[in-house]
């Protein structure tokens, strides 16, 4: 194709290139919510971009104005509004501003002084017959035509006839007058686009019937592939699809995406001429080169009625893409709720297992809280995985619904899933870690409750000690949710190196960009805590994260990188103080209940036949409390015990 031809941009000047860059900078927001024509996904395009007017802000006299051109990105629209900047106008030739005037007597006074301007052509290759045609000028059409008859089918750089740019122009008059002088109705454009694919594009019946009686080929296709037909389709001309189909348009023409009439009319939502061409025997499933279907397409753009209307007719709703999505995945992605209901009675679940990804996965994804509910209620796994190929889209490997909602910080999504059976340690990367690296204490608190794993390590390791405290131990109150939930504190301590020397730390390094780097290579070691925690990102919080850690370990000796650490600030004294022996019998028997009861039991504690101070002590609720009362609680709990 030849695409200088195809541009929108081509017959315009620099000037009004300018004026529509500040149009389009002007009004950016108006535009994106006009409405646009539905085209289907990827890089094609499945509609031919309209070309802009000849001379801007033209309308023809005496005839209705055409119909806005689709708001396709890119397109030269006439301006509509008020600007900043207006572009001065096309400069016209006196021959061209008398036939835009329909000057008829200043013409045949050209016309007998055999002005050679008539038979000239401009850049474009138009002479004085186009430009007549073009602006439905009647009585200008009728005197160059009787003066220079052999014209009547003379082409324009870009092929265009005389009767081409008429029923373009949608001026019936001038459309019949050329055909009853010669014109033919068979020549195409470089596109190979003939006057009756412009009468459907720009849809007129009176030209159409016209074309039709004179010979005008309905079966003729544009470079693309489309039909008359397809256009009628496209732009929901019911009348004009019965004149075509009663003169022998073919309802199997594909245009070059595999596309057919019966396609575009389901695509667009047309649900009138769904049923008349499938009446006349359209395909109904009949697929584009993608795999999509008219059920797919209609589904995609949330046409209700036309859903309603395939689905009456029988298409089939576990037609999939080339990709395995069927229609029920689109829907869902698209957030057409009204016909994921109506889909989810007609799809087969095992057609969604064999595509690999649930519409569970999706609705997630899109933060579609509402679809989620009715999937869950119709009975959908919360816990089916993504296929391998669909896991390996994603970066983190995901797999599960959950960690959809967890990664996009949506708590009712998650609640709701999880309250429907969702296991939260299915993934490879644990959700939970998830909510700890954005610091959403809600979300890992719901987590935790429903039994995620607080000790979740991922592979290659990146620390020695449980991830989730790497993620987040500069946050106390985080630190303390995840050690009250029984995140194992003792790696913490855990140094080979003892009381000798450390390897030495970047002193810019963070714990988080240490763990990133390993989830792309390998790391030759596991970051130790000691190392994390005398970084210079942890130099002020350092001795609280200490101290915090050392209320839920037993016996414990601190390496000399901690001992570094604490003695680099006074007030931390009391900390080193606090790790060495004898530690309190009241911490150790703490220690030992919640370590038998174990990690998963530990919410259950609450349910203990127990004094209320003895349970408080045991979940380390102390934050309320003053120290004097916290003390006095201490000897009763340890009166009690």
């Amino acid at each position: 194709m030849n695409l200088d031809d195809y541009s929108v941009y081509s017959q315009l000047t620099d000037e009004e290139l300018l004026q529509i860059a500040v149009e389009r900078s002007l009004c950016d927001q108006s535009t994106s919510s006009s409405s646009a024509p539905i085209v289907l996904s990827g890089s094609n395009p499945r509609q031919r971009l309209p070309e802009p007017p000849r001379h801007l802000n033209y309308v023809p006299p005496s005839q209705p104005p055409p119909p806005d051109p689709p708001d396709v990105p890119h397109c030269a629209n006439p301006p509509t509004g008020q600007f900043l900047y207006e572009a001065p106008k096309r400069q016209l030739s006196h021959l061209q501003s008398l036939i835009m005037n329909g000057d008829a007597e200043a013409l045949m006074a050209l016309v007998g002084q055999k002005s050679s301007s008539l038979m000239a052509p401009d850049n474009d290759g138009w002479i004085a017959l186009h430009e007549a045609a073009f602006y439905g000028q009647l009585q200008c059409v009728a005197i160059l035509i009787r003066a220079h008859p052999d014209t009547v089918n003379r082409c324009t750089l870009k092929n265009q006839t005389a009767l081409l740019l008429a029923a373009g122009g949608r001026n019936v008059s001038c459309v019949d007058f050329l055909l009853k002088n010669g014109a033919d109705p068979n020549i195409s454009n470089k596109d190979r686009e003939t006057p009756l694919f412009t009468a459907c594009e720009q849809p007129n019946e009176d030209i159409v019937d016209l074309l039709l009686r004179s010979g005008a080929q309905v079966n003729r296709c544009s470079i693309q592939g489309r039909s008359a037909l397809h256009e009628a389709c496209s732009y929901g001309q019911l009348k004009l699809c019965r004149m075509l189909l009663e003169a022998g348009a073919h309802l199997h023409t594909k245009n070059i995406y595999g596309i057919q009439p019966f396609f575009i009319a389901a695509l667009h939502g047309h649900t009138d001429i769904i049923h008349l061409l499938a009446q006349e025997g359209a395909d109904i499933n009949g697929q584009a080169g993608d795999g999509a279907s008219p059920l797919f397409e209609a589904c995609k753009n949330g046409h209700v009625s036309a859903v309603n209307a395939l689905l009456f007719l029988k298409a089939d709703a576990n037609q999939s893409m080339k990709s395995g999505l069927l229609p029920l995945h689109v829907a869902v992605q698209n957030k057409h709720s009204r016909i994921v209901s109506m889909l989810i009675p007609m799809t087969s679940r095992v057609k969604i297992q064999h595509s690999g990804i649930s519409p569970l996965h999706i609705a997630a994804e899109k933060n579609s809280d509402d679809i989620m509910e009715l999937l869950i209620e119709s009975g959908f796994d919360v816990n089916t995985k993504l296929s391998e190929d669909r896991s390996m889209m994603y970066k983190d490997r995901r797999i599960t619904a959950v960690y959809f909602s967890v990664y996009n910080g949506n708590l009712q999504a998650t609640e709701m899933l999880l309250e429907a059976g969702a296991d939260p340690n299915l993934d490879v990367f644990n959700p939970l870690l998830i909510a700890v690296q954005l610091g959403r204490m809600d979300m890992a608190t719901l987590l935790l409750r429903y039994g995620a794993n607080v000790n979740a390590q991922i592979s290659p390791q990146p620390s020695r000690f449980p991830v989730a405290i790497l993620l987040k131990m500069e946050s106390l109150p985080m630190l303390k949710l995840l050690l009250d939930n029984g995140c194992d504190a003792r790696p913490c301590f855990h140094c080979p190196y003892g009381q000798k020397s450390h390897r030495a730390v970047r002193p810019s390094s963070h714990p988080i960009e240490e763990m990133q780097v390993s989830r792309d290579a390998p790391m030759q070691h596991g970051i130790q805590f000691c190392e994390a925690v005398s970084s210079s990102s942890f130099c002020l919080a350092a001795g609280p994260i200490i101290s915090m850690l050392l209320d839920y370990v037993s016996h414990v000796r601190l390496c000399s990188r901690l001992l570094e650490v604490l003695e680099s600030c006074s007030d931390w004294a009391p900390i080193k103080a606090k790790a060495l022996p004898p530690h309190p019998l009241m911490q150790l028997c703490r220690l030992e209940i919640r370590r038998l009861v174990g990690v998963q039991r530990l919410k259950l504690i609450c349910t203990l036949p127990l004094p209320m101070r003895l349970i408080r002590f045991l979940h380390y609720d102390i934050t309320a409390h003053s120290p004097e009362v916290h003390c006095y609680e201490v000897a009763a709990t340890q009166s009690d015990v």
